[in-house]
């Protein structure tokens, strides 16, 4: 390091200093490089070309890692709270609806305990989850006593990324600044506050799922899915076969989750979330909506265990479904 320099001057020459001095940072440079920007001793400008080097080199499972460690030793959890199943949700919807959480509200109801945690606001457009809480009457959590209350109420909280880390959640809305997303929608996916048993998320470019992949077994996190869902959320698009990354009792598989539709299917032309608790109440009907909800809820029911294969797992997850408590919401 150059007399007077600035401490984290020496991450940034890592990642930039030409085609052939470049290089990844490794796990412990990661974290380092990330204990400084959550402890707030990184200069905006410092930041800024940080994150888009990383965005142009794209991001390493060992980068990711060494990022998750960092804000996990700096994330104050409650050791008695715990999950079965941790679902990050940060990309939203914009051409359908998040059939998503329908299925996450349906394995809840069946005694699965779920854990969301994602952002808002960050790209126009779109549906988020924290958008739709309060038409099923549910909250998003301050805390984690809210957290735990939610739990106790339906089996399922949803925590935004502000409470999980304020510091990520200001770099997660800078996407309209610099024009591009940064290695931060990564890591926020990959966090599994509660360190849950299973975890499922999403991607849109099929390149990130196996860097999830590997990411999530770098963590320990033996047990994962990453979808590559309907517009980057953890969503199977039950009208074309969709690609998951499964790490599975610590191995990695690769697979095509088959396609329930033999065409594609129309997309609806108006969004209104309310349609979800139609849907949810048996007052609507949507055969795109009821595939999505069931496809989806069978890959989380494969991940947890619960059935070997694919047609196990759609024809338990059709029973749930059929079975859940229409007036509950």
């Amino acid at each position: 390091m150059l007399a007077n320099e600035h401490p984290f001057a020496q991450y940034v020459r890592i990642l930039g200093k030409g085609k052939k001095g470049s290089r990844s940072l490794t796990q412990e440079e990661a974290r380092e490089a990330m204990a400084l920007i959550l402890e707030g001793q990184v200069r905006p400008e410092q930041l800024g070309a940080f994150l888009m080097l990383l965005r142009v080199k794209e991001e390493s499972p060992e980068e990711l890692s060494g990022f998750v460690r960092a804000v996990k030793a700096q994330m104050p959890v409650p050791d008695e709270l715990k999950v079965d199943l941790d679902w990050s949700t940060y990309a939203g919807k914009k051409n359908r609806l998040p059939w998503f959480f329908l299925s996450a509200l349906a394995l809840a109801e069946s005694g699965v305990r779920v854990l969301m945690h994602g952002a808002r606001g960050h790209t126009s457009g779109r549906i988020y989850i924290e958008d739709l809480l309060h038409v099923f009457g549910l909250k998003s959590s301050h805390n984690w006593l809210d957290a735990e209350l939610e739990l106790a109420h339906c089996n399922l909280a949803y925590v935004p990324i502000e409470m999980l880390s304020p510091v990520l959640a200001e770099v997660i809305n800078l996407r309209p600044i610099l024009g591009l997303r940064s290695p931060v929608h990564t890591l926020c996916r990959l966090l599994n506050p509660l360190d849950a048993a299973y975890r499922v998320d999403g991607v849109f470019h099929p390149a990130y799922g196996p860097m999830h992949q590997k990411t999530a077994k770098l963590l320990g996190q033996n047990n994962s899915v990453t979808i590559k869902g309907d517009g980057g959320e953890a969503e199977i698009k039950p009208d074309s076969d969709c690609t998951t990354q499964w790490v599975s009792d610590g191995e990695y598989v690769d697979d095509e989750w088959p396609r329930f539709f033999n065409q594609r299917e129309v997309k609806d032309k108006d969004l209104d979330v309310q349609d979800l608790l139609r849907f949810w109440r048996g007052d609507i009907e949507n055969s795109y909506g009821e595939a999505a909800v069931i496809q989806t809820m069978a890959v989380c029911l494969k991940l947890m265990g619960r059935a070997s294969n694919v047609t196990e797992a759609v024809e338990l997850a059709e029973g749930i479904w059929s079975d859940r408590n229409r007036s509950k919401y």
